[in-house]
């Protein structure tokens, strides 16, 4: 399986994760109304580059760079270095330090899925 293929899956896994997490947490309706449909079209941007993996694959890299920073925002919310207001997104169940171990699992998984879909320069 090529980097390419590994990187769309583990966007897979890290939307799985995300969705699961969205629909059951206890926050606000709004929130994870937005929550599902940003995780459904990247769910389709997967599907796409699955699909045909030699075409262009910027948009995917996009939504899971996207997901990363999202990721590290919660990080840095939860440890109250930075203050965003958005505490109740980032807020997994009703342990503060289980929330802090979602954050870091997602955020490493999409900092490799990046990694994986980032185009690389043919060899020569």
């Amino acid at each position: 399986m090529d980097k390419t293929r590994v990187g769309c899956w583990s966007v897979v896994a890290l939307i799985v994760a995300q969705t699961f997490s969205t629909v059951l947490s206890g926050g606000p309706p709004e929130l994870r109304i937005i929550g599902v449909f940003f995780n459904a079209a990247a769910a389709f941007s997967v599907y796409l580059v699955l699909r045909r993996p030699d075409r262009n694959r910027w948009p995917l890299v996009a939504w899971t760079a996207g997901f990363f920073g999202w990721h590290v925002t919660g990080l840095l919310t939860l440890a109250g270095i930075v203050t965003t207001g958005l505490d109740a997104a980032f807020i997994v169940g009703v342990d503060n330090q289980f929330s802090v171990f979602y954050q870091a699992v997602l955020t490493t998984l999409a900092g490799f899925a990046v990694h994986l879909l980032l185009p690389r320069p043919n060899k020569t």
